[in-house]
């Protein structure tokens, strides 16, 4: 996990060592929650702070169970996830300006993810929920979703290809009433362009 800014960092904290209820013995995170305060740059006051993650991925190793080890992915991002929604709330208050944001390796309606996606006490908001997209993706059968919500494109062998936002930014509300655009650059190959996903953003004013 990195942030790279053009604005002077503040405070920086990171979550390594948390650890979910369930499993109190061992750390949840397996990269990390980074947590990044971005300064203002003459006056050094707080403009927002970042919480980037990386949550468990869906990979599944070829000699284990398919079934049994996509239970214990989903399991383990969905103590990610509600551990990051206890440290967020912990450490924001209801007017603060901050992001949630990083590959959370799963859609954004994802069961797994509703600790974040649908938390009635952080009531982020989907910066991606209508993103621009730099260029037309390639085509495909079927075709890509119409929305352009998308960062993420998988094709296991005989089947149709998956594309799905796995790449997100949710915004707290202060912070969403301060947003200007949304895009993803869209890759020229379907195997990417040095990742396999593809980039997000969004634009704020501050």
């Amino acid at each position: 996990l990195a942030v790279l800014s053009r604005l002077p960092l503040g405070a920086v904290a990171s979550h390594q060592h948390a650890v979910h209820r369930e499993q109190p013995a061992e750390a949840v995170f397996s990269r990390d929650l980074l947590e990044v305060d971005i300064l203002h740059p003459t006056n050094g006051s707080r403009l927002l702070t970042v919480f980037n993650n990386h949550l468990k991925s869906q990979f599944v190793p070829f000699d284990q169970d398919p079934v049994a080890g996509k239970e214990a992915n989903d399991t383990r991002r969905r103590r990610q996830a509600e551990t990051v929604e206890r440290i967020v709330a912990a450490r924001t208050r209801p007017d603060s300006r901050f992001l949630v944001l990083g590959d959370l390796n799963d859609s954004p309606d994802a069961p797994p993810l509703a600790a974040i996606t649908a938390s009635e006490q952080l009531g982020l908001v989907n910066g991606l929920a209508q993103p621009a997209e730099t260029r037309p993706p390639k085509a495909d059968v079927p075709p890509p979703p119409a929305s352009g919500a998308w960062t993420h494109r998988f094709k296991e062998a005989g089947q149709p290809a998956r594309y799905e936002l796995f790449d997100q930014i949710w915004l707290s509300p202060a912070l969403a009433a301060r947003q200007t655009g949304a895009f993803i650059d869209r890759r020229t190959r379907h195997g990417g362009d040095g990742s396999d996903h593809d980039p997000a953003w969004v634009t704020l004013t501050l």
